[in-house]
């Protein structure tokens, strides 16, 4: 029954080993040709050919450094399963296990080790680019800055010379009022004059009443557009009263706007470099930490 039990486990390791070979195919030929001469060197070989890999590696290319990381790991489940699976054929079956086994995990630890100073190297790489793109959105936000202020100062210049325009065409409308009240009093004396002469120059009463009559309904309507004129002048003036009102209103609304846009800006940079100094001060922290444990 026992040699029943080892054959099963054989077969089962026999089965995983063929999984692990079937991901790393080209370590699987270089071990294609052993028996337990196989079994013994992937026990006591050291695994010193993939660090030196992964320190020769350039330090920035972390994806190539994750990849060495990745199929030495493939290689070390790989040996581990081919070790197993040989074990079975030593007489001192429990004693070759636990030397695989102690192979295996050694190298998972210096693999873990690396791949632990390889995420920390991300996040200091992530860390410092973050920093040069935050350093450099300052520097153009600095360097716009002249520039958007100049068009600031363009825009209110132009908005302000439109507003005194306006101004000026008020005042001379409001100084040319009196000279055309004065014209019109005028037109209307000319109107009834000439209504009176003509009615001297007529043949008789009887012409000279429809006349009359028809010169006091010219006069009528006359005076009824002149009284509309005044009503929309005085409409027009309180309209341009009201285009003061809100002008001046707008104005104080973006003066605060302004003051309330530049207090925003400033608690944003105050925020921004504290936020940095604090990511700094994380980073130091970190690389003390890092420190510390490589002493230990």
């Amino acid at each position: 029954m026992f040699a029943r039990l080892r054959i099963t486990a054989r077969a089962a390791v026999c089965a995983g080993a063929l999984g692990v070979a079937a991901s790393v195919p080209a370590f699987a030929q270089t071990e294609s040709a052993g028996g337990p001469a196989v079994a013994d060197a992937a026990v006591n070989a050291p695994a010193a050919a993939a660090p030196a890999v992964a320190a020769s590696a350039p330090v920035a290319d972390f994806a190539t450094r994750q990849a060495v990381l990745d199929r030495r790991t493939a290689e070390n489940d790989y040996r581990f399963a081919v070790a197993q699976h040989d074990c079975y054929s030593r007489f001192f079956v429990n004693h070759c296990l636990g030397n695989a086994r102690d192979a295996m995990r050694s190298e998972r630890a210096d693999i873990r080790r690396e791949q632990l100073t390889l995420d920390d190297e991300q996040r200091a790489d992530r860390a410092r680019r973050r920093d040069q793109q935050a350093a450099l959105q300052r520097a153009q936000d600095e360097a716009e800055a002249p520039q958007r202020a100049a068009n600031e100062a363009r825009s209110q210049q132009a908005y302000e010379d439109k507003q005194r325009q306006h101004a000026l065409d008020e005042a001379q409308r409001t100084a040319e009022a009196p000279q055309r009240a004065a014209n019109e009093q005028a037109y209307e004396q000319k109107q009834r004059q000439h209504a009176l002469d003509q009615a001297q120059r007529g043949p008789d009463a009887t012409q000279r009443a429809a006349n009359q009559a028809a010169y006091d309904r010219k006069q009528s309507d006359f005076q009824k557009q002149l009284d509309e004129a005044h009503q929309q002048g005085a409409q027009k003036a309180q309209e341009r009263e009201q285009r003061a009102e809100r002008y001046e209103q707008k104005q104080e609304d973006a003066a605060k706007h302004k003051a309330d846009v530049e207090e925003r800006q400033r608690q944003a940079a105050a925020k921004a470099q504290q936020k940095q100094q604090q990511e700094q001060q994380q980073l130091q922290q970190q690389q003390i930490q890092q420190q510390q444990q490589q002493n230990q």
